[in-house]
């Protein structure tokens, strides 16, 4: 009884791996980094074992991120630029196929568990994505379906379908500028 628990509590919380998923050039990727930690290797080793088997890493499984997208992905986690965290080069970043990939050059017990929990988050947030697509679908239906009366409904609805706007508050504090009083310049009369 004992192994069957310890089978279906999963290695990492699926939460936690569906953090580290960011959206870069239009793809779901994870960075080396965060991969790295999840396998429980270096950063360093990870990227090693890629470099020894780059035939299996054509462009739409892994690219190399650009300076620019390193300082923003870096702005949104503030994280120090002090030498890229300590990284002599660009990190990589994994597409869904990349990081399967992964589990086949990193030859581990835990890095095959790690890659199915991995999977696992790519699938759910898929599946999250398509069900809001079909909500969004019957909605539209449902509106052509009925007069002008349930407007309002169908766009409270709508409004609750958005994802929540960040509401979070700028960093450092604002400065008032000093009132100044306005002062004319009359005319004297001769």
């Amino acid at each position: 009884m004992n192994d069957k628990t310890s089978k279906d509590k999963p290695l990492i919380p699926i939460e936690r791996i569906e953090r580290l998923i960011v959206l870069i050039r239009g793809h779901k990727v994870m960075l080396d980094s965060d991969l790295g930690e999840l396998y429980g290797v270096t950063t360093k080793r990870l990227n090693e074992q890629v470099r020894r088997n780059l035939s299996r890493f054509p462009e739409d499984f892994m690219f190399q991120l650009t300076e620019s997208e390193t300082d923003f992905l870096r702005s949104q986690f503030a994280t120090s630029k002090k030498g890229r965290g300590g990284r002599r080069y660009l990190p990589y970043a994994f597409t869904e196929q990349g990081v399967a990939m992964l589990s086949s050059v990193l030859n581990s017990e835990r890095a095959i568990k790690v890659n199915i929990e991995i999977m696992r988050a790519f699938v759910r947030l898929r599946q999250i994505l398509a069900s809001n697509k079909e909500l969004a679908k019957r909605l539209d239906k449902l509106e052509k379906k009925y007069d002008v009366q349930f407007k309002v409904v169908f766009d409270a609805i709508r409004q609750l379908m958005k994802p929540p706007e960040s509401k979070k508050r700028p960093i450092g504090f604002l400065v008032e500028e000093p009132k100044v009083p306005y002062i004319t310049k009359m005319k004297r009369k001769s």
